[in-house]
């Protein structure tokens, strides 16, 4: 192997320096960005006390509320009365309707009754004096003779006891609250309890065959109308889930998306053409304009949307004018910076045949700028669909006020996983279909180039 002569190798270092004196930021830049990435970890964790809050946080309760999402809860309440009879009470608005019947209540030969938490493996038979518990291979009895409820034997893990009060714990099929004069116990089903028909529907309860039978061909429920308006009556004014409220809403959200986007669009298309110094070569009025969309962006949709619904009060006017201005801002600086790094030849090649200034735009800077303004605003257009469920929240009308006060409630998670699949939907078709129709636009653009 023959060896590079050192008068060649000096020469070769003069001429490729970059390869063989290389600079500090060259050698170490990478092992500080690194150690200076790590080092402000440790500090985010020092500054959030970040293990404090990992330790106190109470992370059952995102298994409970998403358990809440996909079921629903029956609580019936065994009251008993001083001659020994059980008395069985539902809450006003059960979902089982004002007379419900179920069959996993079971009246006992002796008289008692027993409810089926999870088939005969666990449940709760209750008669004068006692209550049985059944659960993970295990039979408790709580005595209820006396003032408070006392277990006989040792309570298992499963069961808490209290003062005047035993708490048995099925997991996710339920648990039961046991005192010495009532037994209220939870029974949970997955899915989701009416959500086509609700208590008060003539079609509640009633197999599918024999609904679409009804609505088919079967006599009249309601003298007014026919079955089929009535059973969609019944559907969209639906009390427990407000179908039609909520698809109202989900539709206001969209329009208030497209609305604040084209709104946005159109004004800050030309104050871009101001904007572009290329364009305008003006830059007391290039910097005066870049400021403005700079101010309208920095505001946040969400403060825009508390300041208009305190101006116009709440609705979907505040919803689109927060994102009408925010998009004035955000468009308006990627139109003008599109505008800024076109290729200025087919412009000069324009004007050059004594054209005029709109020509010179016409066929010298929109053919090039015109589908990156479109691909650009689509997907503003699509993120604003997102964006207006948030400020809905504040108060500016759409699907977010709705899912807002349904969260507030704390007992209506199912209704929130519905808006919440719902808004998801609605998101991936725009998704699909801003995605289609920037890919045909630019592809559109790169076959019309080729030929």
């Amino acid at each position: 192997m023959s060896m590079i002569h050192e008068s060649r190798r000096h020469e070769i270092e003069e001429r490729y320096p970059h390869y063989f004196k290389r600079s500090f930021r060259q050698r170490f830049g990478f092992a500080l960005v690194v150690a200076g990435t790590l080092l402000y970890g440790v500090y985010a964790m020092w500054f959030f006390d970040l293990p404090r809050l990992v330790a106190e946080a109470q992370w059952q309760r995102f298994g409970i509320y998403l358990t809440q999402w996909v079921s629903y809860d029956v609580q019936p309440e065994l009251r008993l009365k001083d001659d020994g009879s059980i008395e069985t009470r539902y809450p006003r608005f059960s979902v089982l309707g004002d007379d419900p019947h179920p069959d996993w209540i079971v009246t006992n030969p002796e008289g008692g009754l027993t409810v089926l938490v999870s088939g005969t493996s666990r449940s709760v038979a209750v008669s004068r004096g006692q209550a049985v518990v059944n659960a993970y291979g295990q039979s408790v009895t709580v005595d209820l003779s006396g003032e408070n409820p006392r277990v006989i034997g040792q309570a298992p893990p499963w069961m808490t006891v209290y003062d005047d009060n035993v708490l048995a714990s099925f997991g996710f099929s339920g648990d039961a609250s046991i005192s010495s004069d009532r037994v209220r116990v939870r029974k949970r089903f997955l899915g989701w309890a009416n959500f086509v028909f609700d208590t008060h529907s003539p079609f509640f309860g009633k197999p599918a065959g024999e609904v679409i039978s009804l609505i088919a061909s079967g006599p009249r429920l309601d003298p007014a109308q026919s079955n089929l308006s009535l059973a969609w009556d019944n559907i969209w004014y639906n009390n427990a889930w407000q179908h039609g409220d909520v698809w109202t809403k989900l539709f206001q959200t969209i329009v208030m998306a497209f609305l604040g986007t084209l709104l946005g669009a159109l004004v800050a298309f030309p104050l871009a053409f101001f904007a572009a110094r290329n364009i305008t070569p003006n830059r007391f009025l290039n910097q005066v304009l870049k400021r403005m969309f700079d101010f309208l962006r920095s505001v946040d949709m969400l403060i825009w949307a508390l300041f208009l619904t305190r101006a116009f009060g709440p609705g979907p006017l505040a919803g689109s004018g927060a994102i009408f201005l925010t998009e004035t801002g955000t468009l308006g600086k990627l139109y003008s910076e599109g505008l800024e790094n076109i290729d200025d030849k087919p412009r000069e090649g324009i004007k050059s045949t004594g054209a005029s200034t709109a020509l010179v735009h016409r066929y010298g800077v929109m053919p090039q700028i015109v589908p990156v303004m479109v691909s650009q605003t689509l997907y503003q257009w699509e993120s604003n669909v997102r964006g207006a469920t948030i400020i809905g929240a504040v108060g500016a009308g759409g699907i977010g006020l709705k899912l807002w006060e349904a969260m507030r409630t704390n007992s209506n998670w199912a209704n929130v996983g519905y808006m919440v699949l719902l808004i998801l939907l609605v998101v991936f078709i725009f998704d699909a279909a801003s995605n289609a129709l920037r890919h045909r636009l630019m592809g559109t653009n790169k076959a019309s180039m080729r030929h």
